[in-house]
C-alpha cells in the first residue's frame, strides 16, 4: 500500500462525483415534498413483498419477454459489476492493485463473471439500441418524445458501451503486461485473453493503457451517476423507493375528499363531529386546500416520487384504449409533463442540512410570467387528454416499477369539475339527474318503476294472445 498524487486527485475527483449527486438528490428529494401530504406507514411486510418481487425480482418486465432478458442482462451486469467498483475506490484510495485479490478463488469467479456479463451488456446495449432506432417500436415514438427524450435513452446506452470498454481495456492491458513480465495474474479473464492481441508489447505502454482504462472506468461511472438526475435512467435509484410506497388499495377503489366526505355525513346526520377548519401557526384560518389539482404542488408527494421514477419506456401508453384508439391521451406523457412541470417552477435549494426538509423543503417557485395559467393542468395537460382516459387501469398495471398515472388524471379531473365546473356538458346532465333524480337519468324517482309496468303489460298481451 502506498500513496501518490494520484491517490489524493482520485479522492478530489471521488468527492466531488459524489457530493455533486448529493445535491441533486436533495433537490429532487425537496421537489417531491412540495406535494401533498399522503400516508403510506403501516404495512412493511406487503411493501417489502412487493420491492423484493417488483423493483428487485423485475416481475412485471417479464410480461414482454425479449425486453424483460435483455433488462435482465443490464440489471444484473449492473450490479455485479458494481462490486468491482468497490475494488477500484479501495485501490484509488489507498494506492492499492486489485485489493479483493487476497479472495482467490472467489475473485476470479468475480472476475470471469465481471467480463462475461460485461461482454453480455454490450450485446444488450446493441440489441435495445437498434430496437429503438431501427426497429421502430411504436411506444417509442409519441408526441411526448420529443427530441431529448430519444436523445437521452441514446446516450444512455452509448455510455454503458464505453464503461463495458474501458473495463475490458483495463483487464486486458493489465493482463498482457503481467504475460510479457511473466507475472501471476489474479483473477480470471475469459473475454480479455482474446483481445491481448489488440495491444501493443511494451509493458511501459501497456501500464498507461491499463490506467487510462481505469480513470476512464471510475470517471465514467461517477459522470454517469450524476447525469441519472437528469434522464429517464433515475429509475435505477428511484424504483425501490417508489415501488415501496406504491398504493396497497385495489386499483379500482377511487379516494373521497376528506372535507366532502364531512359535509355529506353532517347533511345525513346533524349530530356528526364536523372537524374544525384547519388554523395557521399564529391561529388565523388557513386558505383552504383547493380539490383537485391545478399543478403539481397539488398532487401528492407519491405522484411526484412517480414523475421522477419514469423510465419512459412507453408500456403504460402502448395498454391505453384512448391512446389506440386515435385520442390525445397519453399516460407516460402525463408524467412526463408532471416531472417538466417541477423542474421549471421550482429552484434548486442550495442547502444539505436535513432539517431543513419537510415542510421547509417546499421551497418558493421562481418567478412565471404568467403564474396564474401557466401551470400543470392546462399549461401541459389539457382538457382533453383528462377526459379521454376510461379509468381502466390498464396504464398501472403495465408500468413496470408501479407508476400510477391514473391517480393523477384523477385530481387534475377533479380540479375540473370541483373547482371549475368544467365537465363535459353529459357529464353536467349526470350530476344534473343526480341532484334532482337521485339517479343519472333524467326520470323523476316516481316514475322509475314505470318500465316494470310496461314489461307486465307486454307480458300480459302475449299471453293473451297464445291463449
Amino acid at each position: 500500500m502506498h500513496f501518490s498524487i494520484q491517490n489524493i486527485l482520485f479522492l478530489l475527483v471521488a468527492l466531488a462525483g459524489f457530493g455533486l449527486f448529493a445535491w441533486q438528490a436533495s433537490r429532487i428529494r425537496a421537489n417531491v415534498l412540495v406535494g401533498r401530504d399522503r400516508d403510506v406507514s403501516g404495512n412493511v411486510n406487503e411493501r417489502l413483498w412487493k420491492t423484493l418481487l417488483v423493483a428487485f425480482g423485475q416481475q412485471k418486465m417479464f410480461k414482454r419477454l425479449t425486453p424483460a432478458l435483455l433488462h435482465l442482462i443490464v440489471y444484473v451486469g449492473f450490479i455485479v459489476i458494481n462490486i468491482e467498483v468497490i475494488e477500484i475506490m479501495v485501490d484509488g484510495l489507498f494506492g492499492t492493485h486489485r485489493f479483493l485479490q487476497f479472495a482467490g478463488p472467489a475473485y476470479s469467479a468475480l472476475t470471469g463473471t465481471n467480463e462475461v456479463l460485461g461482454a453480455l451488456v454490450v450485446g444488450a446495449v446493441t440489441a435495445f439500441w437498434w430496437r429503438r432506432n431501427v426497429g421502430v417500436v411504436r411506444r417509442f415514438t409519441g408526441v411526448e418524445m420529443r427530441a431529448w427524450p430519444k436523445l437521452d435513452a441514446n446516450v444512455i446506452l452509448y455510455v454503458e458501451v464505453v464503461l463495458m470498454a474501458a473495463l475490458f481495456l483495463m483487464n486486458t492491458a493489465d493482463l498482457k503486461a503481467h504475460q510479457l513480465q511473466n507475472l501471476p495474474m489474479p483473477g480470471a479473464f475469459p473475454i480479455s485473453q482474446f483481445l491481448t492481441g489488440l495491444l501493443p508489447d511494451s509493458v511501459a505502454t501497456l501500464e498507461v493503457l491499463e490506467r487510462v482504462g481505469w480513470w476512464a472506468h471510475i470517471v465514467g461511472i461517477l459522470l454517469f451517476l450524476n447525469y441519472l438526475p437528469s434522464s429517464k435512467h433515475f429509475h435505477i435509484i428511484l424504483a425501490f423507493p417508489n415501488v415501496y410506497f406504491s398504493r396497497l388499495i385495489p386499483q379500482g377503489q377511487f379516494s373521497n375528499v376528506d372535507s366532502i366526505t364531512h359535509e355529506v355525513k353532517a347533511m345525513m346526520d346533524p349530530s356528526y363531529p364536523v372537524p374544525a377548519p384547519a388554523t395557521n401557526a399564529d391561529g388565523s384560518l388557513a386558505t383552504p386546500t383547493p380539490f383537485g389539482a391545478k399543478d403539481v404542488d397539488d398532487l401528492a408527494w407519491t405522484n411526484l416520487l412517480n414523475a421522477y421514477s419514469c423510465t419512459e419506456c412507453g408500456r403504460c401508453t402502448s395498454v391505453c384504449p384512448a391512446n389506440i384508439t386515435g385520442k390525445l391521451l397519453s399516460p407516460r406523457k402525463i408524467i412526463m409533463d408532471t416531472r417538466d412541470r417541477m423542474e421549471e417552477k421550482y429552484n434548486a435549494p442550495l442547502i444539505f442540512d436535513p432539517a431543513l426538509y419537510g415542510q421547509a423543503a417546499k421551497h418558493d417557485p421562481q418567478e412565471q410570467l404568467d403564474k396564474e395559467n401557466h401551470t400543470l393542468l392546462r399549461g401541459y395537460v389539457t382538457p382533453e387528454e383528462l377526459w379521454a382516459c376510461t379509468t381502466c387501469n390498464a396504464c398501472v398495471e403495465a408500468c413496470p416499477v408501479n407508476i400510477n398515472p391514473l391517480d393523477s388524471i384523477l385530481e387534475m379531473r377533479r380540479f375540473l369539475v370541483l373547482e371549475e365546473s368544467a365537465a363535459p356538458n353529459s357529464l353536467n346532465v349526470m350530476f344534473s339527474n343526480i341532484e334532482n333524480n337521485g339517479a343519472p337519468w333524467a326520470f323523476s324517482p316516481s316514475d322509475r318503476f314505470n318500465w316494470a309496468d310496461e314489461l307486465f303489460v307486454a307480458d300480459k298481451k302475449k299471453l293473451e294472445v297464445r291463449s
